[in-house]
């Protein structure tokens, strides 16, 4: 989609192929029937962009909910943009620095569609939204203005690493992690670059910048805070906040809100006891497994390593958990008699600090049988191990 066929999208024709686009494609219509179908009533360009637009909003319905409905997104300002939850966690943290007037003057630059723009005008800030892409632009603005949010939202073109976010009270960056080769994970390689961020953090009083969960930690800025947050077990993102009066490391749970951060805990190393607890990727991602291993009375198999046994049950959201029935070093062939003599047929597979290629594994294992287990594949010093589990559940006492 060029910026020209967006844009008409926004007039009143637009918006009528856009609800005709939409009506389409919920009655189960074949993208070559609705496009023939919309054609019949639209010239063929709009019509092109209004299916493109409502195919979007169908997959932005996962991620967005009921805000989908109303907003507009580009492929990969869709695939890139911020989870609401994730965005309004973070635009509270914000919020909370302006005192009881208001939030803080926001400058956001690298805005894309509008993930964090939105959240933070959600939350009382108000925001001056900067983008390289003229269409993304467009797509910020028109998504501020199908929210209601226009007054405190304001998106305009311009090259982040122009920006001056002196005048504000604090610069959210959200670098662009994707390059003409697919997504990148050296921050060097970022648009702008980490320098330019960088120089951008320097001349802030405050600054929250959005960075991918596997950030190298010598990118981190000394005194800074680093907040990895994970929502519903999956870790989908980290944050580097700087001026806020905080520093170490932090791991966040959404959408409980629960949160961790260093303590100085060290966790001792010891067998294999009853329990095994799985920490959440945040707290693995920010180097709080001791700080979990002290929350279930626990500790490590091996220091290497991020798994936690306990002879204690202790329900905490920080940890999945298991019950070990059986510990084994490592082979193929007693793994599989084990399986057989249990009848197990199914099989859930877990690994760290295991060369184990998992579905190899899943194949040679030859399974058979009624029963399920959970395999968990793991280093105790230099020996590979196998521990058989069974999950811990709501239910269980």
């Amino acid at each position: 989609m060029d910026l020209d066929a967006f844009r008409m999208l926004l007039t009143p024709a637009g918006r009528g192929a856009l609800d005709e686009a939409v009506t389409i494609l919920a009655g189960g219509a074949d993208p070559v029937a609705a496009a023939s179908a919309l054609r019949r009533g639209h010239p063929a360009d709009l019509a092109a962009a209004a299916l493109t637009q409502a195919s979007l909003r169908r997959r932005a319905e996962a991620k967005f909910g009921p805000d989908a409905a109303v907003m507009y997104f580009t492929p990969h300002g869709l695939e890139q943009a911020t989870r609401p939850e994730v965005a309004a966690h973070r635009a509270a943290r914000i919020r909370a620095t302006g005192g009881p007037a208001g939030g803080p003057a926001v400058l956001d630059v690298c805005c894309g569609i509008g993930g964090d723009l939105l959240a933070l005008a959600r939350a009382g800030c108000a925001v001056d939204a900067v983008d390289l892409d003229p269409l993304t632009v467009e797509v910020a603005r028109a998504n501020a203005a199908a929210l209601g949010l226009s007054s405190l939202a304001g998106v305009r073109t311009g090259d982040a690493a122009l920006a001056d976010p002196g005048g504000y009270g604090l610069l959210f960056a959200d670098p662009a992690r994707r390059g003409a080769r697919g997504r990148t994970f050296d921050p060097m390689a970022y648009s702008p670059t980490w320098p330019v961020v960088l120089d951008l953090v320097a001349r802030a009083p405050a600054a929250c910048l959005k960075v991918a969960p596997g950030i190298p930690y010598e990118f981190i800025p000394e005194g800074a805070e680093a907040e990895w947050v994970s929502y519903r077990g999956e870790v989908k993102e980290a944050a580097i906040w700087t001026g806020m009066g905080t520093g170490g490391r932090r791991a966040t749970l959404l959408p409980s809100g629960a949160t961790l951060t260093a303590s100085g805990a060290e966790a001792e190393t010891g067998p294999v006891s009853r329990y095994l607890y799985e920490p959440d990727g945040a707290a693995v991602r920010a180097h709080l497994v001791a700080e979990v291993a002290a929350l279930v009375s626990g500790r490590l198999v091996d220091p290497q390593i991020a798994y936690i046994t306990s002879d204690r049950l202790v329900r905490t959201e920080w940890t999945s958990c298991y019950e070990v029935t059986d510990v084994m070093p490592f082979s193929l062939k007693r793994l599989r008699a084990a399986l057989r003599e249990r009848r197990v047929g199914a099989v859930t597979i877990k690994k760290r600090g295991s060369a184990v290629d998992v579905e190899r594994l899943r194949k040679d294992l030859r399974l058979s049988g009624d029963n399920s287990l959970v395999i968990v594949l793991t280093r105790i010093g230099e020996r590979p191990f196998a521990l058989l589990c069974q999950p811990v559940t709501s239910d269980d006492a």
